[in-house]
């Protein structure tokens, strides 16, 4: 704690007003560029089975960086734990300090992209409101039920077998808020820099009504945040 301070000192004398920003680069680039590249670009000569998240491309709020850097991915329902915990590596400041800087450097505008896509969606009107629980269900259990699972887990049967080698997550854990969980389903992990496409876009089969009633039966019977 006491170097953590040190450094902030120097760096408010170094920096000026934005010190958070500097420690976290300063953070960032002494434990994360390893994994997610200088620019935010995860670093495509690992030899991993997961790939680090693209921090451009990341649907995740500044808050919510925070809560995976801190916790690790396996702890918000990643079934892999390639993100782990930093919680007893760095102190409180400094953890927000990195997401503040990622935040910043990397996707500065994801709130107002997620709001855009979000107002860009359909509007769901008082007679489909009545339809949305049916509806929700039963695609679920038609289309996302093989990887994440009847009750929201993650360990659907596409996990049983291992020539898929796919990691999907525990609903029941997710950060994610209803309409980062609808802007998923419709436009698929890459489109948020997820590396693989195990979570596809479903934009061209569903209509944001189904999507949306998805998203509230995932709500409603799985979350537990």
């Amino acid at each position: 704690m006491k170097l953590f301070f040190l450094f902030y000192f120097f760096a408010v004398f170094l920096f000026g007003n934005d010190t958070k920003y500097q420690i976290g680069k300063a953070l960032y680039e002494e434990t994360c560029v390893s994994c997610h590249g200088v620019n935010g670009h995860s670093n495509g000569n690992m030899k991993l089975i997961v790939m680090p998240r693209d921090l451009a491309k990341t649907i995740l709020t500044e808050e919510q960086t925070y809560q995976v850097i801190k916790k690790g991915a396996k702890y918000w329902g990643a079934a892999a734990d390639i993100m782990p915990s930093f919680e007893s590596v760095y102190s409180e400041d400094e953890l927000r300090a990195i997401a503040y800087y990622i935040s910043k450097a990397f996707n500065p505008d994801v709130q107002k992209k997620i709001d855009k896509l979000w107002n860009q969606s359909e509007e769901i009107s008082q007679n489909q409101i009545k339809k949305m629980a049916k509806r929700g269900k039963k695609i679920y259990y038609r289309n996302c039920s093989w990887c994440h699972g009847t009750q929201g887990k993650g360990d659907g049967e596409a996990t049983r077998n291992p020539e898929l080698s796919i990691f999907p997550y525990d609903l029941t854990k997710t950060l994610l808020n209803q309409k980062q969980i609808f802007l998923y389903i419709k436009y698929g992990g890459k489109f948020w820099g997820t590396h693989k496409d195990d979570m596809p876009s479903w934009k061209n089969k569903y209509d944001d009504f189904t999507i949306k009633s998805v998203v509230k039966f995932v709500e409603n019977n799985f979350r537990k945040n």
